[in-house]
């Protein structure tokens, strides 16, 4: 349990080592994801609501859910602006945090607080920024070496995705109550939407000079966060969604860092 939360943490401080306070703005950019994320997601659940309701509540989890700890960590690998990443993952959790209460008592089985969310997020976000901040103001020299030496979150990163792929290989294998094509539904709705997220992602990033950003942030999910959702206040067979969202995304940074490497080495050549 103490694993992956801690591979975050320290994820996120190496990265955070690089960011100023005073780069974080605000940008046009992120009103557009937030608003994506929101309209797409209710728009998603009634759409699909006459077909299948445990379809439809998995397809809006995954878009609802708020861009990942990590995303901030693989942005910064893909050449993306840390701060503006940084600025996305603390608006959009907290804006996430007062939106899916009101979403998820009207589409789930029962009521959900800001405080249930916020308890979620808040340790995984603020602090590691908070501690970040208080080395670079106490620790200026231990702060820049390890902001010069952020790729060490790559092998961080590594090791979380081994344990979390493990824990939803396991969760898939111990559902029974789910019959095969829903659960193959929800796995195909993952896919089409983390693909879309992605694209899309990039499409406004690029409006704004910063595609890798827009990508990151509108397709990396908290998917932690997401199955937790899916599981206390929705059918617990939905959480199926946000549990493949997991495999598929990290399909998709596995082949953009591969991507990006590739790249690196012709140009250096």
């Amino acid at each position: 349990q103490m694993i992956t939360p801690s591979l975050i943490f320290l994820m996120l401080f190496v990265t955070f080592c690089r960011v100023k306070p005073s780069q974080m703005k605000p940008s046009m950019l992120h009103v557009w994801l937030l608003l994506f994320q929101v309209v797409v997601s209710a728009a998603l659940y009634f759409a699909l609501l006459p077909l299948d309701a445990i379809v439809a509540q998995g397809a809006m989890i995954c878009v609802l859910a708020p861009v990942a700890m990590a995303a901030v960590v693989i942005a910064g690998m893909l050449g993306a602006n840390v701060p503006t990443m940084a600025t996305y993952s603390l608006l959009c959790n907290m804006a996430i945090a007062l939106i899916a209460p009101v979403v998820l008592s009207l589409a789930g089985t029962g009521a959900c607080s800001f405080t249930q969310i916020l308890a979620r997020i808040a340790p995984l976000l603020i602090m590691p920024f908070a501690a970040a901040q208080f080395c670079r103001f106490l620790l200026p020299k231990t702060a820049k070496w390890i902001g010069d030496h952020s790729q060490i979150s790559f092998y961080m990163w590594m090791a979380s995705l081994v344990v979390i792929i493990g824990r939803t290989t396991a969760f898939i294998i111990d559902l029974h109550d789910a019959s095969v094509s829903v659960e193959l539904w929800l796995a195909f709705a993952a896919l089409v939407i983390c693909l879309g997220q992605f694209k899309v992602g990039r499409m406004l990033g690029r409006c704004y000079g910063d595609a890798p950003a827009g990508g990151q942030s509108l397709g990396q999910k908290n998917t932690v966060l997401a199955v937790w959702m899916a599981q206390s206040f929705l059918d617990p067979i939905s959480s199926i969604a946000p549990t493949a969202y997991i495999v598929w995304q990290n399909f998709v940074n596995s082949y953009q860092i591969y991507k990006k490497d590739r790249e690196t080495t012709k140009n250096q050549i």
